[in-house]
C-alpha cells in the first residue's frame, strides 16, 4: 500500500485546490490572498463593476502578478517572449519538485 500526502487549501469552508508539496499550497494560499485585497480595494473604488467582476478582476492579477509588478517598475509590458520563457523556467522547477514519489516502507 502506498501513502499519499497531500494538501489541501480551504478558504471559507470549501476545498479550492489539492497539491502534492506544501510549497505549492502555500504559493496558491499567498495568491488567493492577494486576490482578495484586489477585490475588497476594487470593491471600495468607483468602479461600475459587480461584486463577481471584482473578484474575476483581482484573480486575474494575483495570477499575474509577476506581469503586473514589471508593469509597475518600468511603466512597460513584459516582453511576450521573456516572460514564456519566465514561465517554462518556473514550471519546470515545479514539476522537479512536485513528481518526486514517496517510498512506503514496511516496519517488522
Amino acid at each position: 500500500m502506498a501513502v499519499e500526502i497531500q494538501y489541501v487549501v480551504v478558504r471559507k469552508g470549501a476545498e479550492k485546490m489539492t497539491f502534492a508539496s506544501k510549497k505549492e499550497a502555500d504559493a496558491y494560499d499567498k495568491m488567493l490572498d492577494l486576490a482578495e485585497a484586489f477585490t475588497g480595494w476594487f470593491e471600495s473604488s468607483s468602479l461600475p463593476l459587480d461584486e463577481a467582476q471584482h473578484e474575476g478582476l483581482g484573480l486575474w492579477l494575483a495570477e499575474n502578478k509577476d506581469a503586473l509588478q514589471h508593469i509597475l517598475r518600468t511603466g512597460k509590458q513584459p516582453d511576450a517572449a521573456a516572460q514564456a520563457d519566465e514561465s517554462e523556467s518556473a514550471e519546470k522547477a515545479t514539476k522537479g519538485k512536485s513528481t518526486a514519489k514517496i517510498r512506503a516502507v514496511d516496519a517488522a
